[in-house]
């Protein structure tokens, strides 16, 4: 856990005498005020009329300042320099919510350092990790990349910069217009028609670069936002186009694992145990039953996600009890391990072009995963519970991200330790509702079946995911 910096860390264990100081502000002629302010301390407590008008501290002894600036400071002796020294440390102690570095750094474990880091930057949702995942087009990317800027100037709370806005906007139209051909040519024949038209949304369209480019000259930060979304949407739609398989090879040893090439989407029906309902949707009627959509992502974690698509089509999470915790919801692991593979730990780092197999990430060292777990609604497959170098062959849990659980930086404690392989993009206000007891009615999946292949070495399997897909 996090260590509470709190200035009663140090109230109740310091045995302080009774003491009297006086400490005064310098002498400036250009300020208005010139006061003495007097401290008096009785055991730990402080009481002072003002402590932040304090620019620099001097003892005052016997009526006379002995260091009225830095500069003297400086000219004494060491012994009165080291009493001065010892009076600020004691007084920044007493009144700081910030422990001493040089008294407690040693509390904080070194493995939760980098959660404290406010620099620290992982996608904030499913929609935007899934986006970054593609295997896209450079061109693409460097279009992306100038869109989601606008994201984090968006939030600047007081008056927005829109024309940095207008600068990105304008350099992602430039590339768009510039790069036409490369962006094109690098999608299957097949998808090409398909994919024209896309452009032309993107550049011309309504929810494209050049309406996006009129809302931030009007300066509306609400068009703006909605503008925004809608343009990385169809972003996110060529650069799937431009990826129709896995970029990489996967090693030897795992060619014959179920894998999916790229994505899919399963959709879950979700039962309350104890016959209740759900939360109605939006001026609706209770519900019975709650549909959830994940998107599978295999060009991160091809033998994960692979595994559980497999699963999916054979109806193994089908009438399957789930179990809640603060922070994840667990499918049953009463399937055991002739259900499902084996699969090792999987996790692609960001910045690489292939994933690592049973080897976790460290964080502390900066890296990070391109499906990081700190989202809410991730979907993750838990530990084998033999080898935490291997992900279990069935069990899986949505995890619930809770910043309150996790360092300034947004990580979770558990960033890099999981495959995660999906996310939750359609209802997830309703996972907050699911507890212990509930039921998977049934998961089916709906897209992305001509990405998913299974092992050659069992010729009847394609004729099974055929049946199962035909339900």
């Amino acid at each position: 856990m996090a260590l509470s910096f709190s200035a009663s860390i140090f109230s109740s264990s310091l045995p302080f005498p009774q003491l009297s100081t006086r400490f005064s502000l310098p002498t400036n002629p250009h300020r208005k005020f010139n006061r003495i302010l007097p401290i008096k301390a009785y055991g730990p407590t402080v009481n002072t009329s003002s402590l932040h008008e304090l620019l620099f501290i001097q003892e005052s002894v016997k009526g006379q300042n002995y260091f009225p600036n830095l500069n003297i400071w400086m000219q004494i002796g060491r012994k009165s320099f080291e009493k001065s020294f010892a009076v600020i440390v004691l007084f920044l102690q007493l009144t700081s919510p910030i422990p001493s570095v040089l008294h407690d750094y040693w509390l904080i474990p070194p493995a939760q350092a980098v959660l404290y880091s406010p620099e620290t930057k992982i996608p904030r949702t499913g929609e935007l990790a899934l986006r970054r995942a593609i295997p896209a087009n450079k061109d693409m990317k460097a279009i992306q990349d100038s869109l989601e800027d606008i994201s984090y100037l968006l939030r600047i709370p007081q008056r927005k910069p829109f024309g940095t806005m207008e600068g990105n906007v304008k350099k992602a139209l430039k590339i768009a217009v510039d790069e036409k051909e490369a962006i094109l040519s690098s999608m299957p024949a097949e998808f090409r028609e398909n994919g024209s038209l896309l452009y032309a949304s993107l550049t011309d369209g309504q929810a494209g670069l050049k309406t996006l480019l009129q809302y931030i000259k009007d300066k509306d930060p609400d068009k703006v936002s909605v503008g925004l979304a809608n343009t990385l949407d169809t972003v996110a739609q060529l650069e799937l186009l431009q990826a129709p398989g896995l970029s990489f090879l996967l090693p030897e040893q795992y060619k014959n694992y179920p894998r999916l090439t790229g994505r899919a989407v399963v959709e879950f029906a979700i039962e309350k145990g104890d016959g209740s309902n759900f939360s109605p949707e939006a001026a609706g009627q209770p519900r019975n039953t709650a549909i959830l959509q994940v998107v599978v992502d295999g060009y991160s974690a091809p033998l994960t996600a692979g595994n559980f698509a497999k699963l999916v089509v054979e109806g193994a999470y089908d009438g399957m009890k789930l179990n809640c915790t603060d922070q994840a919801i667990l499918s049953d692991s009463k399937l055991g391990n002739d259900k499902g593979y084996v699969v090792p730990l999987e996790i692609m780092p960001s910045g690489q072009f292939e994933p690592l197999y049973k080897t976790t990430l460290s964080v502390q060292d900066g890296e990070l995963p391109v499906l990081p777990l700190s989202v809410y609604g991730a979907v993750v497959m838990a530990h084998n519970p033999d080898s935490e170098e291997y992900s279990s062959p069935n069990q899986f849990f949505f995890y619930l991200y809770d910043k309150r659980n996790a360092g300034l930086g947004g990580l979770s404690f558990d960033e890099g330790q999981f495959s995660v392989f999906g996310y939750t993009t359609m209802g997830r206000e309703t996972l907050s509702e699911i507890k212990t007891g509930d039921v998977i009615r049934s998961a089916k999946l709906v897209e992305g079946q001509d990405r998913l292949f299974l092992p050659k070495q069992d010729p009847n399997q394609q004729e099974k995911l055929l049946f199962y897909l035909s339900r």
